[in-house]
């Protein structure tokens, strides 16, 4: 907005406009003068006013048909109503059509006073509009290189994360004792797990939450082939509803499938392979209930983990940080692994 407030008087009385003309120049406005609607539009389109007053009783063109256009234009301007008439049903139609305020016409000063003062109401409103506008803009823009910047960060952790796991492959494959062999496999299958999601962050347009049946997909996907061989077969099913977890949410969550997955190949089906199904159900709005079981040889009622097992302690703390527990049920054939988690 200028020093000088630009303000366009809509009105078909002569003397009216240039009284007000008169009256709004002394309290500090540059008024320009509009005989009717149709002036009025002509003037509002080719320069910009940061107000303009329309007058209702106009032939022709009536205020609230100048008011309608006015608000079409393609940056409207603020617009003031101005009524001789006291039937509030006016004021309401000029308000719900899109006027910033309205005036009652009167006679005297006073009437004048009254226009100014809702002027300068008006006019401070817009500035705040438009000063909130530009926040906003300015936010949106500042989140947009915090997202770019996030991603970009969730890029490179992920490809570290695939060097580390390619390191590690290598290592491995120089290993001649199967345990310390096994171990290495075992760290490649979490050190995948986490890579996953970052994978998935910079992937998405959501930086802060993770898709679980898009990201429990792709983690099965990779269990399948390190786990999986011709002579010991794994077949790994999921079944997951549409859920979405915050990214440390979803980590741990992966670290805990990685595990239980990587137990049941590993001691549900010695000399063998078998089927193992992975389910993630949302029981209502705030729990959801994840499910890792087999049809294996299964481990007798009385038998619960111990704990001393490195994956055991990775399993414990990663439910300790969804604030859960993971609980082994023993069946006549196989085993089912459950945790109850909270969505939120």
């Amino acid at each position: 907005m200028s020093t000088t407030p630009s303000v366009l008087y809509i009105d078909d009385d002569a003397g009216i406009r240039r009284l007000a003309a008169r009256a709004l120049e002394r309290r500090g406005y540059a008024v320009t003068l509009a005989d009717g609607g149709a002036e009025g539009l002509a003037l509002a389109a080719d320069a910009a006013f940061d107000l303009v007053a329309v007058d209702h009783y106009m032939p022709g063109m009536d205020g609230l048909e100048t008011l309608a256009r006015l608000s079409a234009l393609p940056v409207p301007p603020p617009v003031v109503y101005v009524t001789g008439s006291d039937e509030g049903r006016i004021a309401v139609a000029a308000l719900k059509a899109g006027a910033a305020d309205y005036v009652v016409k009167t006679v005297g000063e006073d009437f004048f006073d009254l226009l100014a003062a809702t002027f300068a109401q008006v006019l401070d409103r817009a500035q705040l509009s438009r000063e909130k506008a530009r926040a906003e803009e300015q936010l949106r823009a500042s989140n947009a290189r915090l997202e770019a910047l996030l991603g970009e960060v969730n890029h490179r952790v992920a490809n570290s994360l695939q060097l580390v796991t390619a390191m590690v492959r290598l290592q491995a494959s120089g290993v001649t004792d199967p345990a310390a062999r096994a171990a290495l496999d075992d760290t490649q299958r979490r050190i995948g797990a986490i890579a996953q999601v970052h994978r998935r962050l910079y992937t998405t347009n959501d930086v802060e939450s993770v898709d679980m049946r898009d990201y429990l997909g792709s983690l099965i996907e990779e269990l399948a082939e390190t786990l999986s061989s011709d002579t010991m077969p794994h077949a790994l099913r999921l079944v997951a509803d549409p859920i979405r977890l915050p990214t440390d949410r979803a980590v741990s969550l992966g670290v805990i499938v990685t595990e239980l997955v990587t137990n049941a190949c590993k001691y549900a089906y010695p000399g063998s392979g078998g089927e193992v199904r992975v389910a993630l159900t949302q029981i209502d709005d705030a729990v959801y209930l994840l499910a890792v079981e087999d049809d294996g040889c299964g481990m007798p009622a009385e038998v619960t983990p111990r704990g001393t097992g490195l994956g055991t302690r990775i399993i414990r703390s990663m439910a300790q940080s969804l604030q859960a527990a993971v609980e082994y049920e023993p069946r006549d054939c196989g085993v089912r692994a459950v945790l109850r988690g909270a969505l939120g």
